[in-house]
């Protein structure tokens, strides 16, 4: 029997549709499911996943079944789940507990519930799912093979998990692989997160002043973008090789004290909180637009917003006007959650096919290696990067070189 909570069952024909779209974007995914399907290598495999419920985690989904897993899938998100993907994975016998719009408490009942489930494999992003597993099931989480964690801010609280000596099984940072954060991050997030901002607002992004508070590989995606659209990019950053960085690509760099004072736009990727507070927003322009790109929706200080406002409505979709004290407006889009997934549909097939073809490898990996190894966070083996680099040109008709034998030897020599 397969169990579910979703918003409309009726809707499944509608995300099969969606699903076939994503498939035919992830043809690095669709290969390596095809090699392993008649050997099912994760044949009564239990996988519980805290995922974002798109097309794209719907792709990947179906691998892990076809292998031969039992799935259970609570979102990552309360507003990034596409209740027609969610219908179609049930109709396909995948256990689904998520639908947009889901309250705190509805949220968290999910995550508990695919928690509860015994699984061997554990597959997160943004590591609701292990640190539930941690505090509420220290039973279940001591008989777990191992997991995996999709972003960065997952990555950094499993990392201070690590590092408290309490982490119960080992982790594989997907997140770290070359082929997951050099273009999910990156190209990913930059597309997406500028999609959801256009989508909510319409707005020119041309001539305006953008302020994108981190550099890391989301935020150079972002500002990389933003340029391409004729903003006029400032950049602000705690880290000052990132700060460097930034400079050197062409961007302005500063405090957000003083961005904040010039900035049309602003988006947070930082994976951190409280970057952009009261004493900020008080200074903004009027009319300056606030939207965060970071996993958690802490970013933007929304308690400050609702302090320091004296009124609030609706006046997009996506789209919350805030009168101050001061009688300025700003606007914040998609309740300071993640913009690219709740305005739009999250990042590219294309991008999420090398992603998620790691994701899938790694459960092969935790099942094949869980004996030997220790409860810590591992790197994705190079093997499995280079795989899934190779595949992903292969897929796109793209040609490369190899080393000829003589170029090897030279490598290996510290000889002239």
């Amino acid at each position: 029997m397969v169990e579910f909570k979703i918003k409309d069952l009726s809707l499944a024909s509608e995300g099969k549709t969606s699903i076939l779209w994503a498939e035919r974007n992830m043809p690095v995914l669709v290969k390596l499911r095809e090699r392993y399907i008649e050997s099912k290598p994760l044949n009564g495999v239990r996988i519980s996943a805290s995922l974002h419920v798109t097309k794209e985690t719907a792709v990947l989904v179906r691998t892990l079944k076809s292998w031969g897993a039992e799935v259970y899938l609570a979102p990552c998100n309360p507003l990034s789940t596409q209740d027609d993907v969610a219908a179609a994975l049930v109709d396909e016998g995948i256990n689904v507990y998520a639908w947009r719009g889901m309250s705190s408490d509805e949220y968290f009942w999910a995550i508990r519930t695919v928690a509860s489930k015994n699984p061997d494999i554990v597959m997160d992003d943004g590591a609701d799912l292990h640190v539930t597993l941690h505090e509420e099931h220290p039973s279940i989480a001591s008989s777990v093979w191992g997991g995996t964690e999709e972003t960065t801010t997952g990555v950094i609280r499993l990392r201070a998990l690590e590092a408290s000596g309490k982490l119960k099984y080992p982790v594989i940072a997907v997140n770290n692989a070359k082929t997951k954060f050099l273009f999910d991050n990156r190209y990913g997030t930059g597309q997406s997160t500028i999609d959801g901002i256009l989508r909510a607002t319409n707005i020119l992004v041309a001539g305006k002043v953008a302020v994108v508070a981190g550099y890391g590989w989301v935020g150079r995606g972002i500002a990389l973008r933003l340029k391409g659209l004729g903003a006029r990019v400032i950049v602000t950053e705690v880290d000052p090789i990132k700060a460097l960085e930034a400079v050197m690509d062409g961007f302005d760099v500063m405090p957000i004290a003083k961005a904040s004072r010039i900035g049309d736009i602003f988006v947070t990727a930082t994976g951190n909180k409280n970057i952009i507070r009261a004493e900020h927003m008080m200074q903004m322009k009027d009319g300056a637009i606030l939207a965060n790109a970071g996993h958690f929706n802490v970013e933007i200080s929304v308690e400050d917003l609702e302090r320091i406002a004296i009124a609030k409505r609706r006046v997009r979709k996506y789209v919350e006007e805030y009168t101050l004290i001061n009688g300025k407006k700003l606007y914040l889009l998609a309740e300071g959650r993640l913009v690219n997934l709740v305005a739009a549909e999250g990042h590219p097939s294309e991008v999420m096919d090398m992603s998620f073809s790691n994701q899938a490898l790694s459960t092969l990996y935790i099942k094949n290696n869980r004996r030997k190894m220790e409860k810590k966070l591992y790197d994705v083996p190079l093997e499995q990067d280079e795989l899934v680099a190779r595949l992903k040109l292969e897929t796109m008709e793209i040609e490369i070189d190899e080393l000829t034998e003589e170029q090897r030897e030279y490598l290996k020599s510290w000889r002239a």
